[in-house]
Formats: structure tokens, sequence, C-alpha cells
């Protein structure tokens, strides 16, 4: 398996997704997906950034196992990917932290 495919492997299963539910993302067979964990085939660009964007992580970390993102640039690509409620509720969810910080 090359690094690239466990990578892949490693997020979706963090993610607790399927094979075919990556697939359906990418808008290909579950059998390409084994094929690109196992390392035998390889990834196309589009395909690396929409891996990129349903892990939330860089296409940097999943090339090289390395992270160039911040967590605040992560974040905000993912906040971005969100409804407007959901969004809201993770406002809250801040606001909700800081007051119960400032009670410390």
């Amino acid at each position: 398996m090359t690094e690239l495919g466990s990578r892949i492997k490693k997020a979706r299963t963090d993610l607790h997704l399927s094979q075919e539910y990556v697939a359906g993302y990418l808008g290909i067979g579950r059998s390409a997906v084994a094929e690109i964990e196992s390392g035998r085939r390889g990834v196309k660009a589009d395909e690396l950034g929409k891996l990129s964007d349903l892990f939330l992580i860089s296409a940097d970390h999943l090339l090289k196992g390395s992270e160039t993102s911040t967590p605040s640039q992560m974040f905000a690509r993912g906040f971005d990917q969100l409804d407007e409620a959901d969004q809201q509720e993770i406002l809250n969810l801040i606001k909700f932290k800081r007051a119960m910080k400032e009670k410390v």
C-alpha cells in the first residue's frame, strides 16, 4: 500500500466513512477507492481536492503526511462548508466556551 493510499484509508476510517460513501462523494466506483487505498490506482488532482474537503485535512497532509495548514485555516475551510444553522451552532458553542473560561 502506498503512503498516500494509507493516509486516505486512515482518514476515511477515522471518520467512520465507508468506501461506498467516499466513492459516491468522488463520483467513482467503490472498487476505485479500494484501488486508491491499496496503491494500485493513482489519485487525480480533482479527487485529491475533494478528499481534502471531505476529510477536512489539507492536500499536503494527504500527500506528504505533514500539515502546512494551521488549525484555524482548516477550521475556516470546514466552517464555510456548513449551512447557516450549523455555522450558528458552532458560533454559539464558541461563545459558551469563552463564557465558561471567564468564570474560572
